[in-house]
């Protein structure tokens, strides 16, 4: 496909090789948006890794006339396009937006969606312009710690640190608890990329609730090198365990690992489909940012059903 770049710029797929630089990229376009990085490496590398994303089409790198990365983008349902903040304004956000609805169109791809920050306004309005409509709803949450120590556990629930061991267990128990919400179940190298096999996993700060000998609720946490704040990745209680506190007691838990090691506060995401914003704020945290998750339907391109088609008739 031809995509329409300002004059002296150029776009090649990326590949593993390229993790840093676009770590780079995106922690510049964070730091001028949210005033700190967020997003580490192996957040990148799991992106690239994503099953079903072929790098060499699904993926394209944009440099300047200089030879410097100026933004990317990638398309697998989801979507991402990050443009460096000093190169916003050219017309480099719409090119890439352009590729991502015709990339996905081209493979029969029926809605994409992409996750917008409720204050990048510039980049909201692009999105309403090219037909993406508003999902679902993202917040950050965040407390300052120390937080309210932990809580007894409920009648028959016992609670550890993650061990060596647990990974295949709260794999299970994490995605068991997603699966009313999310689209499709992530197989445990997927899971892990972006949870127990990242180098900044916090085992430490990663409780575990269990009723008996059966493992019912998980937090996986992270905790970033030079950040003063830790970071719950998943939390996920087992179906029949909801309601009695465990993630409430979970989450205490974590809190107060992370301010034993000095931390002055912790964060994390969740979105409006899960249901679960009352529980971290009971908790004592309160809403940092929004964000938006926003939806294209896509026409598949001549001669192709709808992936999703595909899919249910493929199994």
């Amino acid at each position: 496909m031809r995509t329409k770049l300002p004059e002296g710029y150029r776009m090649r797929p990326a590949t593993p090789a390229d993790v840093a630089q676009i770590q780079r990229l995106v922690a510049a376009s964070e730091r001028a948006l949210y005033g700190a990085v967020e997003t580490d490496r192996d957040t990148i590398a799991a992106d690239l890794a994503r099953p079903r994303l072929d790098p060499a089409t699904d993926t394209t790198l944009v440099y300047d006339p200089a030879g410097d990365l100026a933004a990317w983008a990638w398309v697998d349902r989801r979507s991402v396009v990050d443009v460096h903040p000093g190169h916003r304004g050219r017309g480099l956000g719409a090119a890439l937006l352009d590729w991502v609805g015709a990339r996905a169109a081209e493979v029969g791809t029926d809605r994409v969606v992409q996750t917008v920050e409720e204050s990048d306004e510039a980049a909201v309005a692009l999105l309403r312009s090219r037909g993406y409509e508003p999902m679902v709803s993202s917040w950050l949450l965040g407390i300052e710690l120390p937080a309210a120590p932990p809580a007894e556990p409920p009648a028959g629930i016992t609670v550890r640190t993650f061990a060596a061991g647990d990974e295949r267990d709260a794999h299970r128990v994490s995605e068991d608890a997603f699966d009313e919400w999310q689209e499709r179940r992530r197989d445990y190298d997927e899971w892990s990329r972006t949870t127990v096999a990242r180098a900044s996993f916090a085992p430490g700060c990663s409780p575990l609730a269990f009723a008996g000998d059966d493992l019912v609720g998980v937090v996986i946490s992270t905790d970033e090198p030079g950040r003063d704040e830790g970071y719950v990745e998943r939390v996920a209680v087992r179906a029949d365990q909801r309601g009695r506190g465990v993630a409430r007691l979970l989450l205490a838990t974590a809190f107060d690992r992370f301010h034993r090691l000095g931390r002055r506060g912790v964060t994390l995401w969740t979105h409006s489909d899960t249901g679960a914003l009352d529980v971290y704020l009971k908790v004592g945290m309160s809403v940092r940012r929004t964000a938006t998750v926003f939806a294209n339907y896509l026409e598949p391109a001549a001669g192709l059903e709808p992936a999703a088609d595909r899919e249910r008739a493929t199994g």
